[in-house]
């Protein structure tokens, strides 16, 4: 393809035949680049060099960050024919100026340059000319060396009115690179405002307090590891928003509840793409974050076990199960209507169930279940019961009937005793009873460490998310708590481990 000229209302071609009857030599020039690695002078001319060429060529399509490769000026807007060189600032063709094709730009002369060079030319000191035969010297002689003053020795008769006008020029020039600098300053003072108020990488770095609030984890550093785990999974096709960004869009939806249309104005993005991309990172996210909720070998918890825990049950408490029940949509299917009101709570809802370690770390979180679903049913089909060891003691309430169960595991369940038709339970009963309260509330705390956290959790969830993925035994909100766990799991425990003289 044919080099064309960007300039406007200019029809110069590389095959032109125009331009080759002329039979000077003619040429396309590339937009210079801002050397901006270059020492600070350097630096400074070029990028006010090419603040020129974009500002004489005045087309939208063309701007200081983008400049098209194949955008070139030709050799007829230079009064040379060709730029001058880059740090040459002065000189008229340090940026093109003739035949614009508007006025925006006033065309430069060379009668100034012209000048200047004469003044240069001038004050440069003149040798003269050497005497070609030897010289001998005598005693108590001194032979003189005469000089001729020659034509080009003579200084030149500048015209005071000249002067004066470059004298003016200067001080405009003077003025005008001043306004620059002070513009160039301000500049990279509102750029720095504005990365103050954009949701990028630096508006959470070094300020941990800042990623609590907007994501939930601790510190920025853990904010970057995740970032850095997930990242050859997510996307970057989407110019528009950065992989950190879908992170941080992705948990501040979970930690803060944001509505879609808030988070899509925050990001200044499409409603469609906010919910893509949330969606996307969700799945990421899951798929490399549930292995965080894992459920550790009985020497792993004895290793660490809380003193209360070990002074009331011994060292073989494996875990502490309870379940906890998320509002949802009313359905418009009957059966799906029936099998999601819970009598409990008198809502619709998904019911889960979580078991934590004596420690206070998540270790299991089932599939959602409808929440006319019993307890006793999750547990014994959720796989949670193949999760135990023989030997193991599980900590539960009430309504987790399932001792049976879990004594063909081999392991043994702890409950609170129940009055079997008494008027009230014997004294060794109340004092089990209330030792097994004491360390049980622990997972209750976890639960609403784990809703307070990331309150998504709190609202009534929408009936997109209970609809199980394309291809997949799970439903988005199953992943979503599943990723609000792992994600907990990361932050400092609920359960105040006590020190072993105490």
């Amino acid at each position: 393809m044919p080099r064309t000229c960007c300039i406007i209302n200019c029809t110069s071609r590389e095959n032109d035949s125009r331009v080759k009857s002329t039979g000077n030599a003619f040429g396309f020039y590339r937009i210079p680049a801002w050397k901006r690695n270059s020492p600070s002078h350097v630096s400074e001319v070029t990028k006010r060099r090419r603040m020129a060429w974009i500002a004489a060529i005045r087309r939208p399509n063309i701007t200081f960050e983008n400049t098209p490769p194949h955008m070139l000026v030709c050799s007829k807007h230079f009064h040379n024919g060709k730029p001058a060189y880059e740090m040459l600032e002065c000189d008229p063709d340090w940026a093109p100026s003739l035949k614009l094709g508007h006025t925006e730009v006033k065309a430069s002369t060379t009668a100034r340059f012209d000048r200047l060079k004469q003044r240069s030319k001038s004050k440069q000191p003149r040798k003269g000319p050497r005497s070609s035969g030897a010289e001998t010297a005598h005693a108590g002689e001194i032979h003189p060396v005469t000089t001729e003053t020659t034509a080009e020795s003579q200084p030149q008769q500048i015209n005071p009115k000249h002067e004066d006008e470059d004298l003016q020029e200067c001080k405009m020039c003077s003025q005008r690179l001043q306004e620059i600098a002070h513009l160039q300053e301000e500049n990279l003072v509102l750029k720095k405002e504005l990365s103050k108020k954009k949701l990028d990488m630096e508006f959470l770095k070094d300020e941990n307090s800042k990623v609590k609030f907007y994501t939930g984890l601790p510190s920025f550093a853990l904010l970057m590891g995740v970032l850095q785990q997930i990242s050859p999974s997510l996307p970057d096709t989407d110019r528009k928003i950065s992989q950190f960004q879908m992170l941080l869009l992705t948990l501040m939806r979970l930690r803060l509840n944001l509505p879609i249309a808030h988070i899509a104005h925050l990001f200044d993005i499409s409603r469609t793409t906010t919910s893509t991309v949330f969606n996307i990172t969700v799945n990421v996210l899951y798929a490399h974050l549930s292995p965080l909720v894992h459920w550790p070998g009985r020497h792993c918890i004895q290793a660490s076990m809380p003193h209360q825990y070990v002074e009331m049950f011994g060292d073989r408490v494996t875990v502490i199960i309870d379940c906890f029940e998320l509002f949802i949509e009313r359905a418009q299917n009957l059966r799906a209507m029936a099998e999601t009101y819970s009598t409990y709570k008198s809502r619709h809802t998904m019911k889960y169930l979580i078991g934590i370690t004596p420690q206070g770390t998540i270790s299991f979180i089932s599939k959602g279940w409808g929440g006319r679903t019993s307890d006793k049913r999750i547990a014994e089909t959720s796989g949670f019961l193949q999760k135990l060891s023989p030997g193991d003691i599980v900590l539960a309430d009430r309504g987790f009937d399932i001792r049976e169960s879990v004594a063909l595991m081999g392991a043994t369940l702890k409950i609170p005793a129940f009055t079997r038709g008494r008027s009230q339970l014997q004294a060794k009963d109340v004092k089990d009873t209330r030792k097994l309260a004491h360390v049980r509330i622990h997972v209750e705390r976890v639960i609403g460490c784990l809703r307070s956290k990331y309150t998504i959790l709190n609202d009534t969830i929408r009936l997109g998310f209970v609809v199980p993925c394309e291809g997949e035994n799970m439903t988005l909100l199953d992943k979503i708590v599943a990723v609000s766990c792992a994600l907990t799991n990361m932050c400092p425990s609920v359960v105040v481990k006590q020190a072993s003289d105490e």
